[in-house]
């Protein structure tokens, strides 16, 4: 993320977005594709896999758009301001009688659930180790995966079991659900030549930027055009007492956590039990997923929402990413909901771009 200062209020800066379909295992350009038009928008989680759908218009395309959107063998590239912005492998597609061709893509890290973790073991070893090994599976099939992966301080033990047929996305996600656990995307980068693109696997304690003061600042008058604060303490979002639980069957057989217990006093008892992996049958694992969980569900969970004008708002990419802090400020006086205004830095776990529609929704989470 750039240090760049906002921009003026009245600048209009669309998203121009150059599609590439590309070698999925090499990652070099197969073909520009001006004519593919991206239907709805474009998404991005943190840790997590996200698909969008296009339309390529024969007419308009190279006449080697066939091998650039080969199910299996194809991905494809979306770049902006000069930087690859989102990229997707791509399962299926529909050809036929029509004059355009229907396309499904799922970004990277759908493809590791397309691979599974084979038996690995480790003891007292970092984690950045342990997700770099996982990740290095995937990576020994697809030549154009790199891994960087620095050293964190955290020790963990884990074990995984070819016979137990976890997927090294499922393995990722659960190492990332624990408390501290480390966080892990994968983004699109040009090679050196740029004749083409690497994918670059990143694991840290926390992905992007946590500035308590962002430059990226989404204002309400301004760019922002509605939001939302979703509070809830529904089940799986709220709870005073989490029991996390393994492998096994029955009281003696089940592997389980410590019980753990809210800190905040006047809640009445909610209870949550939840199973992070059937595989887990350490207790000191379990004990580190009751601990995070209980943690963000004693006092409710709300999430942020919000729709901006696109073009006028901070700018993806530039001035802020996957996992930065940035700030949603309303003015006193124009919301109902919060009529005293409001003034919250919180990090954007995710986001969806709609360039058709201008419209731009970071998805934010307070302390995430």
């Amino acid at each position: 993320m750039t240090t760049a200062l906002p921009p003026a209020p009245n600048l209009v800066r669309p998203y121009n977005i150059s599609w590439f379909g590309c070698d999925f295992m090499t990652g070099e350009i197969i073909a520009e594709l001006p004519s593919l038009r991206l239907s709805g928008s474009l998404d991005r989680r943190l840790g997590e896999y996200t698909s969008a759908t296009f339309d390529l218009i024969l007419d308009r395309a190279p006449s080697n758009w066939w091998a650039a959107t080969q199910p299996g063998r194809a991905m494809i590239v979306g770049v902006w301001d000069g930087a690859p912005g989102w990229a997707g492998y791509i399962p299926p597609r529909t050809r036929g009688s029509s004059s355009t061709v229907s396309i499904t893509a799922s970004t990277i890290e759908a493809y590791l659930d397309r691979r599974f973790t084979g038996t690995l073991a480790y003891t007292q070893t970092d984690e950045a180790l342990i997700a770099a090994a996982l990740l290095g599976v995937a990576q020994a099939g697809l030549s154009c995966l790199d891994v960087d992966a620095p050293i964190t301080g955290t020790l963990r033990d884990r074990t995984y079991a070819d016979s137990d047929d976890k997927t090294v996305y499922s393995a990722l996600t659960e190492l990332m659900g624990v408390e501290g656990g480390p966080e892990w995307t994968i983004d699109p980068v040009w090679n050196s030549g740029r004749t083409g693109f690497r994918l670059l696997a990143r694991v840290r304690k926390k992905i992007g930027v946590q500035d308590a003061s962002p430059q990226a600042v989404f204002s309400m008058p301004g760019p922002v055009t509605e939001y939302a604060a979703a509070e809830s303490y529904e089940d799986g979002k709220g709870a005073t007492r989490v029991l996390a639980t393994g492998n096994g069957e029955g009281d003696q057989g089940r592997a389980t956590s410590d019980l753990y217990q809210s800190p905040l006093p006047g809640w009445p008892v909610y209870e949550y039990r939840f199973s992070p992996s059937s595989s887990i049958t350490s207790k000191t694992v379990l004990n580190g997923h009751a601990s995070q969980a209980i943690t963000e569900m004693a006092g409710g969970t709300t999430s942020w929402t919000m729709t901006a004008r696109a073009s006028r708002a901070p700018h993806l990419g530039t001035e802020w990413s996957l996992g930065d802090n940035v700030r949603l400020s309303v003015t006193k006086g124009i919301s109902p909901g919060h009529p005293e205004g409001v003034d919250v830095v919180a990090r954007a776990l995710g986001w969806s771009l709609d360039p058709a529609a201008d419209t731009i929704s970071p998805i934010l989470v307070e302390g995430g």
